[in-house]
């Protein structure tokens, strides 16, 4: 009797890996359909993306069930299994083309997302005209990073403060700010300073020019501009780059700078002394 109901069991066990076997036949050509709509080159609808996701779990899902049983007939009704050499074989194949097809759809999906966010760059810097605050940088990397930060800087959202009113609120935004800077001088001692600069995360330069190095400091707190000023100074007096100007503009992230020409700035930078740090307001 017990022998019977042990084969009755294996029986039915055997027949639930037929049946996710026939199962997986027919969602891997479904799977590759699909797959095959997510290319780079064209434009894919979210619910595809969101459709070979779920298949894609829901075949997972078979091949686990399948692998349990197997080694519960390879292992305890070892005696009564059958074993069919055939059908592992194709159940190894298709999990290997389920595998290739579903990471050649991730690998697409990821090409799609970084075409995607490239065009969303170049949207929002076009929105920027000539002789925006982003022009302070050469680069299109930088100009983007800059926008970047200044996106950053406007949602931030502070923890409301327990007596401050809507217009108090309001003038602390002004806290966060950009610092731009520009250190002028000989490249060789550029090329120096550059090499012993340690930025923090949103803080990067730019050497464009080899005689000239720009950068930017975020701010998530109100600075007060001489600060900066210490602050680059102390670094260019203890390193030995006494000789180089340093010209500094602080930003809130709602204002703009007009650097349309730039001449001004050139200008100021003749006008200033060797080793001389200035900060101009906006």
């Amino acid at each position: 009797m017990e022998d019977s109901r042990a084969r009755s069991y294996v029986r039915s066990l055997e027949r639930t890996i037929e049946n996710d076997h026939h199962y997986l036949k027919e969602a891997i050509e479904d799977l590759q359909a699909m797959c095959r709509m997510v290319t780079p080159e064209r434009s894919v609808p979210g619910d595809v993306i969101v459709n070979v996701r779920e298949l894609y779990k829901q075949i997972q899902n078979r091949l686990t069930e399948i692998s349990a049983i197997q080694q519960l007939l390879r292992g305890r009704y070892r005696q009564d299994a059958r074993r069919d050499p055939l059908r592992d074989k194709q159940l190894l194949e298709l999990g290997f083309i389920i595998k290739t097809t579903y990471s050649k759809f991730e690998s697409n999906l990821k090409v799609i997302v970084e075409k995607q966010k490239s065009k969303e760059r170049e949207h929002a810097l076009r929105t920027f005209q000539k002789g925006k605050i982003v022009q302070w940088f050469r680069s299109r990397e930088k100009q983007i990073m800059l926008l970047r930060n200044i996106r950053l800087l406007k949602e931030l959202n502070y923890a409301p403060i327990p007596g401050k009113g809507p217009d108090e609120r309001r003038n602390l935004e002004g806290v966060r700010s950009l610092t731009l800077f520009l250190v002028q001088g000989e490249a060789e001692s550029l090329d120096s300073l550059q090499s012993q600069l340690r930025l923090r995360e949103h803080d990067f330069i730019e050497r464009y020019d080899p005689m000239e190095l720009r950068g930017v400091l975020t701010h998530l707190r109100q600075i007060d501009p001489s600060e900066i000023e210490r602050l680059i100074h102390r670094l260019l007096e203890e390193r030995g780059f006494s000789t180089l100007k340093s010209l500094l503009f602080s930003v809130q992230p709602h204002q703009d700078l007009d650097l349309e020409g730039m001449d001004w700035i050139e200008k100021t930078l003749k006008e200033m002394k060797e080793g001389e740090i200035r900060t101009l307001s906006i």
